[in-house]
């Protein structure tokens, strides 16, 4: 349950920084900065907090090559699910929300690869500590 709430998390943070409906951070800071500035820079350094958090963690567990390998595993099954007519990608919002789908999934996995790596192994990770 923890990696499905790690996943979740990472989802409704970049659907609430941007997505292709009005109800998100970009759309309202653009429309509302003139009135409401205090309260978009504030809104916004904590969105950014937060997805710092699960880059950092993504970055340190998984690393880039680890992120590009999840992203292509992704690409492959849109490839594969539109090459089937399962799926048409001519639609932009479909687009954007596939996209916040598949960086979620990177940021998820990232956030719980210890859990996984421990799961799947039966060995515990433990970080190292320069003292």
């Amino acid at each position: 349950m923890g990696i499905f709430l790690r996943w979740l998390g990472a989802f409704l943070l970049l659907a609430a920084i941007f997505n292709p409906t009005r109800w998100n951070y970009v759309t309202w800071a653009r429309a509302a900065w003139a009135d409401q500035m205090p309260l978009i820079v504030f809104s916004g350094l904590l969105l950014a907090v937060a997805a710092m958090v699960y880059v950092v963690a993504t970055m340190r567990s998984i690393g880039i090559l680890g992120a590009l390998v999840i992203a292509a595993i992704f690409g492959a099954g849109l490839w594969v699910l539109t090459d089937w007519g399962l799926l048409a990608l001519g639609n932009s919002a479909l687009t954007v929300w596939l996209a916040i789908f598949a960086l979620s999934l990177i940021l998820g996995i990232g956030m719980s690869w210890s859990i996984l790596r421990q799961r799947l192994s039966g060995q515990q990770t433990t970080d190292e500590v320069n003292g």
